[in-house]
C-alpha cells in the first residue's frame, strides 16, 4: 500500500473517531478549556509516524514541509509538540496551528474512556479537564458505567494498526514522529516527481 493510499486511510479512521468524540461532547458536556495547551506542552507525549502522515501530506501540498522539518530540527531534543502555537505568531487560534490534521493522540488526550481490569469503563481525560469539570467527570463516569459512550483509545489504535501494523505500533516521541513522517512524505514526492520528469 503507498504512503498516500495510507493517509488517506488515517483521514478515514480520524473522520470516524470525529463522529464519537462529538457524542461524547454531546452526552457528557465535556470541554476542552478555552486556549489551554496542556495536552500540546505534555513532556514526552508518544505517537505513531502512521498517524501524522495526514500533516505530513498537508504541509507538503502547502508548501511548508521543509520549513516544519527545519523547525523541528533547530528544537534538537525538544519533548514539545512542533506544531505547537503557543503564543499566536501562527494564527489566532492557541494550541495546534494545522488543528484539522493533529494526530490520532491529540484527538484523543482529552476525549476516550479505557477499561479497567474488572471490565469498569472510565473516562480518560486529561489533568486539566478533571480540575475544571470534576462534574462533568462525574456523570461522564456514570454514564460510561451503563454504556460505552464515545471513543475507547485501545480500539482506535487497534484500526490504526489494521492500515499498518508497524508504522501504528512503533512509538516515538511526539516531534520525532512528526519529523519522520514528514520525510517520507519529502522522499516520496521527490522521487515522484524525478519519476515524472518533473
Amino acid at each position: 500500500m503507498s504512503f498516500v493510499e495510507k493517509a488517506k486511510l488515517v483521514e478515514a479512521l480520524f473522520a470516524s473517531l470525529e463522529k464519537e468524540i462529538t457524542s461524547l461532547k454531546d452526552e457528557t458536556g465535556i470541554y476542552c478549556v478555552e486556549n489551554c495547551i496542556y495536552c500540546c506542552t505534555t513532556p514526552k507525549v508518544v505517537a505513531t509516524v502512521l498517524e501524522f502522515y495526514p500533516l505530513a501530506v498537508y504541509l507538503y501540498e502547502t508548501g511548508q514541509a521543509e520549513s516544519f522539518l527545519e523547525r523541528i530540527k533547530q528544537n534538537g531534543t525538544s519533548t514539545i509538540c512542533p506544531v505547537l502555537n503557543s503564543d499566536g505568531s501562527r494564527g489566532p487560534r492557541l494550541g495546534c496551528s494545522e488543528y484539522a490534521v493533529r494526530g490520532l493522540i491529540c484527538r484523543l488526550f482529552a476525549f476516550n474512556y479505557s477499561t479497567d481490569k474488572h471490565g469498569i469503563r472510565k473516562i480518560a481525560t486529561c489533568k486539566k479537564i478533571k480540575i475544571t469539570q470534576p462534574e462533568t467527570i462525574t456523570k461522564a463516569n456514570n454514564l460510561l458505567l451503563e454504556r460505552p459512550v464515545g471513543p475507547k483509545a485501545s480500539g482506535y489504535y487497534s484500526q490504526l494498526q489494521s492500515i499498518d501494523f508497524t508504522e501504528g505500533q512503533t512509538l516515538y516521541p511526539i516531534a520525532e514522529a512528526i519529523r519522520i513522517a514528514i520525510e517520507k512524505v519529502l522522499t516520496y514526492y521527490y522521487y515522484l516527481n524525478i519519476e515524472e520528469g518533473k
